[in-house]
């Protein structure tokens, strides 16, 4: 079971728009050099509403070359058309991912059992570890425990991204799934508490700028350490926040950069971090340690 510290990996760009191949590699490097225990490349936080698909498979072959082997890659497959989902998530695999993350279909607002025929098309098709995404306030559609449940039963999918924050989801869909079953957080401000009440790890935003902070927080907070997990959280907390000062990715883009880690560029109709948002970031990266000035 992949656990702990799973970062959402920001796509660098230039300020043209394109892919930034040098930095996307200087970036894992540095993600396994801090610790980070594995890598989504292309989900929400890498911009993968706004790649072309030679685009996205592109990131996902870079990413999976860098890292040959070193952590797990969980490539983002994500659509709301399942046939668009099947087919990147065969890609994905063909690439040499290790699993992939498929968020909730978007927009068109299907039932739960329109969400686990979807889930269970994409499963049956591709032989790869599935991981279910749940973000209803992006997606308009909150696949419930019940339903995530069902589909814990089919053998490839093997955990869910549960972002709503309801930390007393953990309960429900451990007590429907089983035990071998992962339930990570997309929430940060909340992902110490979700681990030590039995979740997995965190799929995070805040782990692309805190790397090594996040990942000895969490595994604290795995281990049932909560003092030692508080106190490494107290010192994230701000950037918890500050990183959704603006939709997400643009703040945690604008930090990366800060940090000299990537470019300024970000594609439409996402736009460049505004500078009022400037020194409350600034401020949670000093509390952080990640920024000294």
């Amino acid at each position: 079971m992949i656990q702990g510290s799973i970062v959402a990996l920001v796509t660098p760009m230039t300020e043209a728009g394109a892919v930034d191949d040098d930095s996307l590699i200087r970036l894992v490097e540095f993600h396994i050099d801090q610790g980070t225990d594995a890598l989504v490349a292309v989900g929400t936080t890498g911009e993968s509403a706004t790649l072309a698909e030679e685009e996205h498979c592109h990131v996902i072959k870079l990413v999976v070359d860098t890292v040959a082997g070193r952590i797990p890659v969980i490539a983002g497959t994500g659509a709301n058309c399942t046939r668009e989902a099947i087919h990147l998530t065969g890609k994905a695999k063909a690439l040499g991912a290790d699993a992939s993350l498929l968020v909730t279909p978007y927009y068109n607002k299907p039932t739960q059992e329109g969400l686990f025929l979807h889930y269970q098309a994409i499963a049956q098709a591709v032989d790869i570890p599935i991981i279910l995404y749940n973000v209803p306030g992006r997606t308009a559609c909150d696949m419930l425990p019940e339903t995530v449940g069902r589909l814990a039963k089919i053998p490839n999918i093997i955990g869910v991204k549960e972002a709503t924050g309801k930390l007393e989801r953990i309960r429900q869909i451990r007590h429907l799934s089983g035990d071998d079953f992962a339930i990570y957080t997309g929430d940060d401000a909340s992902s110490l508490e979700f681990c030590l009440l039995g979740g997995n790890g965190s799929i995070t935003v805040t782990g692309n700028v805190a790397p090594k902070l996040l990942h000895d927080m969490l595994s604290a907070a795995l281990q049932g350490d909560r003092q030692t997990a508080a106190v490494l959280d107290a010192k994230l907390s701000a950037l918890h926040q500050q990183l959704f000062i603006q939709s997400n990715p643009i703040p945690v883009k604008w930090a990366v950069a800060e940090m000299g880690l990537i470019g300024t560029g970000i594609r439409l109709p996402l736009t460049w971090l505004t500078p009022d948002c400037y020194e409350p970031v600034r401020k949670a990266m000093r509390q952080a340690g990640v920024l000294t000035s």
